[in-house]
């Protein structure tokens, strides 16, 4: 047994699998840069969707049919709004800290 009462290979493996204190991010900041990050590349991908016609879409964007010239502006709406709704939300967590 070691000096917690656990037996000595818990409390050893207890140690590799827990990071220090120092080095776990605590608190709104982290998820406001997450947030943040999250909106503007939305916003980004809201302009390409704007921009480009279906068929120059990337083939990993919902919309992309190759041979269209459609323009997805129903997309581009909806991924600016969620963009713009994160932007918000890291705003809002930086006024409380």
């Amino acid at each position: 047994m070691g000096k917690t009462g656990a037996p000595a290979g818990r409390a050893n493996a207890d140690l590799l699998l827990c990071p220090p204190e120092s080095s776990v991010r605590k608190g709104p900041g982290f998820m406001k840069i997450i947030a943040y990050i999250l909106g503007i590349l939305l916003i980004i991908v809201a302009v390409v969707y704007f921009v480009l016609p279906a068929d120059s879409l990337p083939s990993f964007f919902p919309g992309h049919v190759a041979g269209s010239s459609h323009i997805h502006y129903k997309h581009g709406i909806a991924v600016a709004v969620v963009g713009v709704i994160l932007l918000a939300i890291g705003w809002f967590m930086g006024r409380r800290s």
